[in-house]
């Protein structure tokens, strides 16, 4: 599937966690279209699908902060089960209208997580396309709902659905309420570094321009009908990668009175139900699709701790009152700073 020529209209609701000027460098160009909206809108999907004929849907919409999942699971329901079925049945009813050829190109391209596989162990094995799901938050439990709405609108109805399973992805323009950001941001600042329970609670990491790169590799060459796993091969403790950050911010940024910035970590009270570990085997996308990680964590956090310290303005610009209240109340109340 050829890229260079392809337009793409990009559909988000810009809630708190959204921001066009992410993308404003694409204003002039062409192929690029932005429409304000809300997946819930079964009119307005259609009004498009019959508007600009694609060729394809990435359906990357969703609530994903496992955090606002547990003090306001309604929105998760909403945008991640109902926005998905929306999404699906107007796909559905525009598919079925295609000429034979058309619907033999369309793919609908599904983006969900890896924790609607549940907990594992130390000792366990990585999570492959055919674990059993077992999600433990309400935005697990969503996302796999979705996942499960995919799988039968291709099963039943023959629509061309490709699902994806990433692990935690990481990188520039992430929203500073995910762990890496909010690290990198509050050690440049000297404030205290939140850590949940003790530290211990494992993930995979993925460089967000690795993720892309799957995603297309999965858009170009995956089979309808079939799951991929997309990991990093970089399975961290969080204490881990919060010291890895303040190595990274103390040699990029030193505070002016010397100290580290490792002496900020604060250990605060650890979420409910957090799952102590995730992995993610990527082995199926690699062995059939020929896609793997460029980016080591390592070298993926330097770029990412690097972008923050060179954009203030763009920190500056998504850290709204909205936002500080919710910090407040997440993180503060826990450790009573």
């Amino acid at each position: 599937m050829k890229t260079a020529d392809a337009s793409v209209v990009n559909f988000d609701l810009l809630t708190y966690a959204g921001n066009a000027a992410n993308l404003a460098a694409l204003d002039a160009d062409q192929r690029y279209t932005f429409v304000r909206g809300d997946i819930c809108d079964a009119g307005l999907v259609a009004q498009l699908l019959r508007e600009h004929r694609p060729r394809a849907i990435l359906h990357f919409a969703a609530e994903s902060h496992v955090d606002r999942s547990i003090v306001s699971p309604e929105a998760f329901i909403r945008t991640n089960v109902q926005g998905t079925f929306v999404l699906l049945e107007q796909a559905r009813l525009y598919w079925a209208g295609l000429s034979a050829a058309e619907r033999a190109r369309f793919r609908f391209l599904h983006v969900s997580t890896d924790e609607v596989y549940g907990s594992l162990g130390p000792e366990d094995a990585a999570f492959t396309e055919t674990a059993a799901y077992a999600p433990n938050s309400p935005y697990a439990a969503s996302k796999a709902g979705s996942d499960h709405l995919a799988r039968a609108y291709h099963h039943t109805y023959g629509l061309p659905v490709l699902t994806t399973n990433c692990s935690n992805n990481y990188g520039p323009y992430q929203f500073p309420e995910k762990l890496i950001p909010l690290m990198i941001l509050n050690a440049l600042e000297g404030k205290p570094l939140p850590v949940y329970g003790d530290g211990k609670n494992v993930r995979d990491w993925l460089f967000v321009e690795d993720h892309c790169a799957a995603i297309r590799a999965v858009l170009e060459r995956g089979r309808p009908g079939d799951t991929y796993n997309i990991g990093g091969n970089s399975e961290r403790a969080n204490i881990g990668v919060v010291t890895a950050i303040c190595g990274l911010v103390d040699e990029m940024r030193p505070r002016k009175n010397g100290a580290a910035s490792k002496e900020l970590i604060t250990y605060v009270k650890d979420r409910p139900g957090h799952d102590r570990r995730y992995a993610i085997d990527a082995s199926k996308i690699g062995r059939e699709l020929g896609w793997k990680p460029a980016e080591n964590f390592e070298s993926g956090l330097r770029k990412t701790v690097r972008w923050y310290l060179e954009h203030p303005e763009w920190v500056k610009s998504v850290r709204t009152g909205a936002y500080r209240e919710w910090m407040e109340k997440n993180y503060a109340e826990r450790a009573g700073i």
